[in-house]
């Protein structure tokens, strides 16, 4: 295979030892970027080479990409087929089931698992590919033929609606690849019952990166008046009613997505303990507070205001606002969540701007718990970028 691929060659000034290392992205100013280069087709592989000419590994290449080559095998002979993308995803399914009793989970987390720009969610017999690297885009029917075998599931759906997919230059699509969606799936979790709209739902559908940080603010929800903002398909609204929450409100943009939380909390019997609110989330809790309003616990997980670094001040502000909007609603004593699913936040800043909008919001804070993503999320050490989830919980005081 080796002699019939193009060749990429990383700029004397850039250093392989990272990629030797295990970094997966070459950017396009490492490498020399000549009318060869530009011509490869987006997806098409190619190797890998230092300025020396000693080959680093097989890469995936897109040109009208930012990154401009990702890693997809060390071997330069490496040949990838339907076998080498069975290995793979026999690898991660291994790993999911040592994890999990039911097949409700993350199967495949890009270049952690292997397969860079690839999501794949799992529901029971069915799965949904996000391909959000050319490559994957190029050989989406061999990436389901694999998922097929290796894992049995019937239904596959295709969702290209990312904006990863953009970065790449690909179109937004979304099919269904083998099988047939009559509605939404129920997902069990954390003792909760969620509802899947692998067709239409937002991303793949359901959100399983929070599944520990659910479990977490269930030990704090016994009891509880709990409210749940940017709260999609219920995710800890529901989560706190099955370990026993007095009541729950969910609070999302999406009269879609709150259905879907009313048909969850309905399939678990608590649908009388549910309260839904549509709306945009800052203006929902102003006016919460101008009612007066008080919960035991309140978790804010929101979408990613900090997708990017130019975003980061931008983003870091949001996050400041929702912490100062937030705290007031938590009963003395009671407890707050705040989630950041931005890749461009660290833990670090994430952390100094809720704590500043906990103080900017008139209240005393012990931070209990930092969580993260599930082990159905793993991270690749040298990718800061794999592990985007970050969870802190407080008590709050005053």
């Amino acid at each position: 295979m080796t002699a019939d691929l193009p060749i990429i060659r990383l700029r004397p000034k850039s250093k392989p030892q990272a990629i030797r290392h295990g970094f997966p992205w070459v950017y396009a100013d490492e490498v020399v970027t000549d009318r060869r280069t530009r011509a490869i087709a987006p997806g098409a592989f190619a190797i890998l080479e230092d300025a020396e000419r000693r080959a680093l590994g097989l890469v995936t290449v897109n040109p009208n990409s930012r990154i401009i080559a990702r890693m997809m095998d060390p071997d330069p002979e490496a040949q990838i087929d339907g076998e080498w993308l069975r290995v793979r995803l026999r690898r991660a399914l291994t790993m999911r089931e040592r994890l999990y009793d039911a097949p409700f989970y993350r199967l495949i987390h890009a270049e952690a698992d292997g397969l860079p720009g690839t999501i794949i969610d799992r529901f029971g017999d069915a799965a949904v590919i996000q391909p959000n690297a050319a490559w994957a885009d190029r050989m989406i029917a061999e990436l389901a033929d694999a998922l097929r075998a290796v894992t049995g599931v019937s239904t596959i759906v295709l969702n290209g609606q990312s904006r990863a997919r953009g970065l790449e230059g690909l179109d937004e699509r979304t099919e269904i690849m083998s099988g047939a969606i009559d509605g939404p799936i129920e997902v069990p979790m954390n003792g909760a019952i969620y509802l899947a709209d692998l067709a239409h739902g937002q991303k793949t559908g359901l959100f399983y990166d929070q599944r520990p940080n659910h479990a977490f603010a269930q030990r704090l929800a016994k009891g509880a008046r709990v409210l749940d903002v940017f709260s999609h398909v219920g995710g800890f609204g529901l989560a706190a009613l099955a370990a026993g929450a007095r009541r729950a409100t969910c609070i999302d943009g999406s009269a879609a997505a709150l259905a879907l939380a009313t048909g969850g909390a309905k399939a678990m019997g608590a649908d009388d303990r549910l309260e839904v609110r549509q709306g945009d989330a800052f203006d929902q809790l102003e006016k919460l507070a101008a009612e007066g309003a008080e919960f035991d616990l309140v978790i804010c997980d929101p979408p990613a205001f900090a997708p990017s670094k130019p975003a980061l001040e931008a983003g870091l502000r949001a996050y400041e606002r929702i912490a100062r909007l937030a705290a007031p609603l938590v009963a003395p004593g009671g407890y707050l969540g705040l989630c950041s699913c931005s890749h461009a936040a660290d833990l670090a800043s994430f952390r100094n701007a809720s704590a500043r909008g906990i103080g900017r919001g008139g209240r005393r804070m012990q931070l209990l718990h930092s969580g993260q993503a599930g082990p159905d999320h793993p991270t690749l050490p040298q990718l800061a970028e794999s592990g985007y989830l970050k969870a802190l919980f407080f008590r709050l005081d005053g």
